[in-house]
């Protein structure tokens, strides 16, 4: 079992997420998250004052998925729908999971996520 996490630009939520949908992929858990990387913010006037504000607004995907083959589809379908080829696309981690439970069944492993 995969973990792919995405971090990306918050504009383009629908479209990752109708992508994802459009590959099968329908077990995700999305939040709101802040962020800096490259970009490093953009200053703002609040009050007659530069601040400068550092900590973006991002959205964070998160999907399991059973085998490194669908881990695959699912890195090649945000890295396609968040590209803009501009600093802030964000990034996309995928991780090795050891165990996963369904709470209602008792299933583990794969059976807990499909």
């Amino acid at each position: 079992m995969t973990k792919v996490e995405a971090i990306v630009r918050e504009e383009l939520y629908e479209e990752i997420k109708d992508a994802l949908s459009g590959i099968d992929i329908h077990g995700i858990t999305v939040s709101q998250v802040m962020g800096c990387g490259e970009q490093r913010g953009y200053t703002n006037v609040v009050r007659g004052s530069k601040v400068a504000v550092n900590m973006l607004p991002k959205i964070k995907f998160e999907i399991v998925v059973s085998s490194d083959e669908w881990a695959d589809r699912v890195v090649r379908t945000i890295s396609r729908t968040a590209y803009t080829g501009s600093p802030g696309d964000g990034k996309i981690f995928v991780y090795d999971l050891k165990d996963a439970v369904r709470i209602r069944t008792g299933e583990r492993g794969r059976q807990a996520i499909v």
